[in-house]
C-alpha cells in the first residue's frame, strides 16, 4: 500500500512540474479563418478587398474586389454595392447589398434579417424573398446595427454601419 501511495505522490509532483508548458484549455472549436474578416466592432470603414472564392459567382474578374462584411460564423457575406450605407438613403444611390451564402440554400426560403441598433432595444425586421441575393436594405436610423440573419435553416450574425446623410 505504501508503494502505491509513493508512486501516486511522484505522479502528482511530476504533474505539477512548472518546467513543462501547460496546454491552453480549449473551450470551443476555433472560428473559421474567414470569420476573422467580420466587423465585430461595427467599423465605419469597410475596405474593398478580394471576395472569398465561394462568393464570386457572377463576377467577371478572377479576384473581384468589393467592400463586404462576412458573417461572424463565416456562412454569409454582405457585398455592399451601395457603400457606404446611409440613413436616410442618398438620392442618387441605394443601400444595395448582395447577400451570398456559403451554406446550401433551400429554394424559396427567404433571408430574414432582424436588426437591433446598438443601445436601442427595438427590433427591425427585413426580408429578402427567395433567400440570399440582391437587395435594398434601408434601416430606420443611422448607427451600428447588429443583424441576426436566418435563411434555409442557417443562422449567422454581423454588424453593419449606416451613416447619417
Amino acid at each position: 500500500m505504501r508503494r502505491i501511495a509513493a508512486v501516486a505522490a511522484v505522479l502528482v509532483l511530476a504533474a505539477c512540474d512548472s518546467t513543462q508548458p501547460a496546454a491552453a484549455p480549449q473551450t470551443s472549436a476555433p472560428a473559421p479563418a474567414a470569420a476573422v474578416e467580420s466587423l465585430p466592432n461595427c467599423a465605419a470603414d469597410v475596405p474593398s478587398r478580394v471576395l472569398p472564392e465561394w462568393a464570386r459567382t457572377g463576377f467577371s474578374e478572377k479576384e473581384p474586389r468589393m467592400p463586404y462584411v462576412l458573417g461572424e460564423r463565416g456562412d454569409i457575406v454582405a457585398i455592399i454595392f451601395g457603400y457606404p450605407l446611409h440613413q436616410p438613403p442618398l438620392p442618387d444611390r441605394s443601400n444595395k447589398i448582395l447577400w451570398v451564402s456559403r451554406a446550401p440554400l433551400e429554394t424559396g426560403s427567404p433571408l430574414v434579417i432582424e436588426g437591433r441598433l446598438d443601445g436601442v432595444g427595438e427590433v427591425t425586421t427585413r426580408e429578402v424573398g427567395g433567400g440570399p441575393g440582391p437587395s435594398i436594405i434601408d434601416l430606420p436610423r443611422p448607427g451600428c446595427w447588429h443583424l441576426d440573419l436566418k435563411w434555409s435553416g442557417h443562422t449567422d450574425t454581423m454588424r453593419l454601419t449606416y451613416q447619417k446623410k
